[in-house]
């Protein structure tokens, strides 16, 4: 199968390598000459370039670009391929991008897979980092049902969980399991940078160890990807936030009341509800994974 790849990034470098690894021949575009380089050198790529001409015989292409860029470039590509052609995306929000590129294109089916680090670029690319993690297709009513046969396939191929669901059902999962941890681990670096002592300040810094790292490393990532997901998913988004801030005024008023039943009630809960949503993940067998979202 030939492959095409628009966006050479974590995630677009990461399919390469395991689909080449899986027998596909890979053609990759970006907009940069010294990203293409890279990924041939990598061994992501077959070939690649900077123009969308180069994925005239493919047949599948996954779009790997930013949230905002996704529709433009399905826009730009269809003149380029074959009217068998399925297209696919890995965008993070879902509802937006379907509804803008669905009549662009019989054959696209959403999708998102949840996997990534913190780290983006094609430097970041890395094998199996699919393997075990779910992988969503969220197929409009106008998409054809051999395009996302074809989507899942590949994602299966990769290791993957796959499942379906409607757009909007997916953007509002994932604000909780992916958008809302983005925010609050990025709100607690903010919180500790408020810290008015410039020496206690400093010893926090010196004594982060694996909780803080653990607990921040989402919102240590591209800034870039936060924002679009804030701006795309924003009222789900809001919705999670305010429930957080409900579930903080509920272990703020347990310490402050010294009401200690009720804070070890919550704890234990969390404790036993935290394996319903990791079980069978990568990250429970030492791996760290995100969203990429």
């Amino acid at each position: 199968m030939d492959v095409g790849i628009v966006g050479l990034g974590s995630i677009g470098g990461s399919l390469g390598l395991d689909l080449r690894d899986r027998g596909c021949r890979v053609f990759g575009v970006s907009r940069r000459s010294s990203t293409c380089e890279t990924a041939l050198h990598l061994g992501a790529v077959d070939r690649a370039g900077t123009d969308l001409s180069l994925l005239g015989q493919t047949d599948v292409v996954f779009v790997c670009t930013p949230i905002d860029s996704i529709a433009p470039t399905v826009e730009q590509l269809v003149p380029h391929v074959s009217e068998h052609t399925t297209i696919t995306d890995v965008g993070s929000v879902k509802a937006p991008v379907v509804a803008a590129v669905a009549p662009l294109w019989p054959n696209y089916v959403g999708g998102h897979p949840m996997a990534g680090t913190e780290h983006f670029g094609i430097d970041a690319a890395r094998r199996d980092l699919f393997v075990g993690a779910p992988y969503v297709l969220t197929p409009s009513a106008t998409t054809l049902p051999h395009a996302i046969q074809c989507v899942e396939a590949l994602a299966r191929s990769l290791g993957s969980h796959t499942y379906r669901c409607a757009p909007d059902v997916h953007d509002r999962a994932v604000a909780w399991i992916s958008h809302l941890p983005l925010f609050v681990s990025a709100a607690t670096i903010a919180t500790c940078l408020e810290e008015p002592d410039t020496e206690v300040l400093r010893l926090a810094r010196a004594f982060a160890s694996s909780g803080f790292r653990d607990t921040t490393r989402v919102g240590g990532g591209n800034p870039e990807l936060g924002v679009m997901v804030a701006r795309h998913n924003r009222d789900a988004l809001l919705d999670a936030i305010a429930q957080y801030r409900r579930v903080l005024d509920r272990l703020t008023d347990s310490i402050a009341n010294e009401d200690w039943n009720a804070l070890a009630n919550l704890l234990q809960r969390t404790r036993d509800e935290r394996l319903t949503f990791l079980r069978d993940r990568p990250e429970c067998n030492g791996r760290e994974t995100d969203s990429e979202t």
